[in-house]
Order: C-alpha cells, then sequence, then structure tokens
C-alpha cells in the first residue's frame, strides 16, 4: 500500500534524492563463469536420467558435479519452486538474498546460484534460458525471480484464515523428508528461499509491491544448469500454475514439471575443478 508521509520534506529534500546510486556489489571481479568450457561440453552431452515432478507435489534429484540438468516445461504453463543443497551437506543450501544482491532480481544465462555462509561459491550456473527473449516489460517484470520466497502455509493462513498443505514450501519439505528420512520438522529447517523457475514478477511502480502475472513458459522452454557441485536438487510444481491470478489453492490448472539430467564427454571438462569454498580465514576479527 502507499504510505502517507508523516514529516515535512526538508529544505534540501531535493539534492538528497539526486544523489547518485551506487552498485553494492560490483561483479567484475567475480571469478568469471567459462561459458566457452560449458558450451564444449553440451555439445558433447548425453542424456542420463529424468525426474518427473507432479502437479502441487514436489520430487528430489542429483546431479554430479560436471553434469546438466534441465528444468522442462511439459504439458503446459507451469512455474517451479526450485531449493538446492550441496549432496552430502544440507547445510550449504543456495542463498537466494546473495544471489539477488550479486546477479540481480531474475537470473538467465552466465547467472550462477550460490550457496549459504561459510561456503560461499557456486552450485550451479545456467547455461540456457529460451525464455531469454522475455528480458523486462512494460510493468517491470521478468522471468525466473530471487525475490519470491515460496508460497507457505504460514502465510495462507494469515492472509486467508485456512491451512493449505500442498503450496511450494510444504511440498519441498514433504519431498526431502522422503530423499533423506529426516522427520517433516527437521527437514522443514533445511528448506530455503528459492529460485522461482518460470516464474513472472516484478514490483509495482506506484505501491513496490511483489507481483506475479501469467508466465510466458510455454510446453518445451527449459531452463538448463551446470552442476558445480555434487547437488542434491527438490522442484515443486507451484499450485499456482502458471500464477496467472493465485496461489495456496487448488483452482489453478496445474502441470507436471520435467527435471532431465545429462552427462558430458570428461574429455570436454579438462582442466575445470569445482569451485572450493571461500578461503575467508572466520576469524571474525577475533
Amino acid at each position: 500500500m502507499k504510505r502517507t508521509p508523516r514529516h515535512q520534506a526538508p529544505a534540501d529534500a531535493d539534492d538528497r534524492k539526486a544523489v547518485q546510486p551506487v552498485i553494492c556489489y560490483p561483479v567484475e571481479s567475480l571469478p568469471p563463469a567459462d561459458m566457452d568450457t560449458y558450451a564444449a561440453a553440451r555439445r558433447s552431452m548425453e542424456f542420463g536420467d529424468a525426474v518427473v515432478v507432479p502437479p502441487r507435489s514436489a520430487r528430489t534429484f542429483r546431479v554430479p558435479a560436471g553434469n546438466f540438468f534441465r528444468i522442462i516445461s511439459v504439458d503446459g504453463p507451469q512455474v517451479g519452486d526450485l531449493n538446492l543443497w550441496a549432496a552430502d551437506d544440507l547445510s550449504e543450501r543456495f542463498y537466494s538474498g546473495k544471489t539477488r544482491a550479486l546477479h540481480g532480481t531474475h537470473l538467465s544465462t552466465g547467472d550462477r546460484m550460490w550457496s549459504s555462509f561459510p561456503h560461499m561459491r557456486p552450485m550451479a550456473t545456467i547455461t540456457c534460458d529460451t525464455l531469454d527473449w522475455y528480458g523486462f516489460d512494460a510493468f517491470g517484470a521478468g522471468v525466473h525471480d530471487v525475490i519470491g520466497t515460496r508460497c507457505d502455509p504460514y502465510t495462507s493462513r494469515l492472509l486467508s484464515g485456512r491451512d493449505y498443505h500442498q503450496c511450494c514450501h510444504s511440498n519441498l519439505i514433504r519431498a526431502l523428508a522422503a530423499e533423506t528420512g529426516l522427520p517433516l520438522d527437521q527437514a522443514e529447517a533445511h528448506v530455503h528461499d528459492v529460485l522461482n523457475v518460470f516464474m513472472c514478477t516484478g514490483f509495482t511502480h506506484d505501491t513496490h509491491q511483489y507481483f506475479m502475472k501469467a508466465s510466458p513458459v510455454r510446453p518445451g522452454d527449459f531452463l538448463e544448469f551446470f552442476a558445480e557441485i555434487d547437488l542434491l536438487g527438490a522442484l515443486s510444481a507451484c499450485p499456482g500454475g502458471n500464477c496467472a491470478a493465485e496461489h495456496s489453492s487448488d483452482r489453478a490448472a496445474c502441470y507436471p514439471l520435467k527435471v532431465e539430467i545429462w552427462q558430458p564427454d570428461p574429455k570436454r571438462l579438462a582442466g575445470w575443478v569445482p569451485p572450493a569454498p571461500s578461503a575467508y580465514s572466520r576469524s571474525h576479527g577475533g
């Protein structure tokens, strides 16, 4: 909602507002993604395995370092919520906020998904995005966002007064619990903010509220990643379907999503090694 100012603007208000912005994290010094190597590896890759994610549900998948994986629209326009963990350490997980700070509100080819502290390393690099033509529209919306969280039963309860269990947060919890054998309450602690795959979102120009609109995804579109480390992933097929109207309900038309794992010729990755965790000493000045 639009807020009404409570205080009179000072005499130098216009000057204060006219100060030029500064990018918080200049990325010129980031270790560059070797897109030429990834492109060569893509040309040699062969299909390895696939997982189908049913509507309003989630499934896990594993990707060895040096392999590719694709999230594919199959039967109809559908968005998905993606969590990633290091395959052998659930404490290392996708850090949505820092990824957003480094790459921006929406991800596409060449952007990387960074892991949480103290690891702070690339987990996956986007190598192909069939929706990269979309860019940003007149509403300020783009595709594949890292600004939303995930639909969840707590916000649903707060706003509607009812419980809904097929939201992405709960879907991801059930999938991770099934994969690891953890009880649901312990699995919940590992579910985190997502990459909203295929979701079309932005902030309104007037109230600056987070909005969604019908995804431009169509069957055959995909988002492809290179696994920088051994990964455990979980993908939820959002109950919002293409998120044209609402989520956290059974009203939207929903469709499955497919995850494919692709294996390149190892010779095409000669010289590539998985990134090491952050070299920071963790002394914190103590």
